[in-house]
């Protein structure tokens, strides 16, 4: 194991890297990854891991053993990478070799497996939540009187009614706004290309209605996007990611919020520690935000963390 560690500043060059990224199998697991954001995150995971243990060819992926993995992990931590950050990694790592596994293109087992991911010590979690005043303000921030402001209006609503991430909201069509059993429901592409339905909020109902009536887009391009820029109407293409968080920032300023941090996913965040504060089943939150894993949606439940809820205003004298 000292030998890994001493090779630790060692990196890959990137013909290095392509040729281990050429075995078939691998090249299929990044092609499954649909998420561009996951995809270059995951491909620097596995540049970090085949750099600290010295792999030069694909063959050698074959040897990789609980071992290798330990010692990086030691490695990772040394280097005081965050907690998320190291069970990130870790996962990448778990996914290519079931995948190799899958596809036989190694014997064995999943070296990472039985591997320990540290522990995330806060249940709160650090992305910031707004409270009911401020999500109001912030609700109300952009002006009536604009075709961006109606738009932003209904962005605005549709982030904190529903929770989503900012590359879903980006995503949605026209075609995404479906009624099912009688009730208008928003058709929201996931990561991994999950498909969800959620029922439309009133709220956010109404602002995209009179979003639309107001633009006019969508009886230009029916099969477009259903947010789209002021000057790309008739191209289809919606507002961007990058978009739609510089926009979230804009109003929070102008609506007198000066929360740390906050972004997109603060108003997701919100949008989740409200439901469970209205007595929200957590499991169906899990599904309404489209987590794989309960533990991450627990990370929204700070309904334990409430001051007011606190042992100290029960003590009586």
């Amino acid at each position: 194991m000292s030998d890994l560690i001493l090779s630790s500043e060692r990196r890959l060059t990137a013909v290095e890297f392509q040729q281990l990224a050429s075995v078939p199998a691998a090249v299929e697991w990044f092609a499954n990854i649909d998420n561009p954001r996951t995809r270059r995150a995951y491909q620097g995971d596995l540049e970090d891991f085949c750099g600290f243990v010295g792999l030069t060819t694909a063959d050698e992926f074959r040897s990789v053993t609980r071992a290798h993995v330990l010692a990086w992990r030691a490695q990772l931590e040394q280097r005081g990478l965050a907690a998320t950050t190291i069970r990130r990694k870790l996962a990448a790592l778990t996914s290519l070799f079931d995948h190799l596994l899958e596809r036989n293109s190694i014997a064995g087992g999943n070296p990472v497996h039985g591997v320990k991911r540290p522990r995330i010590e806060t249940n709160e979690g650090k992305t910031p939540a707004l409270g009911d005043q401020q999500a109001k303000a912030l609700l109300d921030a952009p002006p009536l009187d604009s075709v961006k402001g109606v738009r932003d209006r209904a962005i605005l609503a549709v982030l904190l009614y529903h929770g989503l991430r900012r590359e879903e909201c980006a995503q949605l069509q026209l075609n995404d706004l479906q009624e099912r059993r009688g009730i208008k429901h928003l058709r929201i592409k996931g990561k991994g290309g999950k498909l969800r339905f959620l029922p439309l909020h009133p709220v956010a109902s109404e602002r995209i209605y009179s979003y639309l009536e107001k633009s006019g887009h969508h009886l230009l391009t029916p099969q477009g996007a259903l947010f789209v820029p002021l000057r790309g109407r008739l191209t289809g293409l919606g507002i961007t990611a990058n978009g739609i968080y510089a926009l979230v920032g804009v109003y929070a300023k102008r609506a007198g919020i000066e929360v740390a941090g906050l972004g997109v996913h603060g108003l997701r965040a919100t949008a989740a520690t409200n439901a469970l504060e209205h007595e929200a089943d957590i499991a169906k939150v899990q599904a309404w935000l489209g987590h794989a894993n309960i533990s991450t949606t627990r990370v929204y439940d700070r309904r334990q963390l409430r001051p007011e809820d606190s042992p100290t205003f029960k003590v009586r004298y």
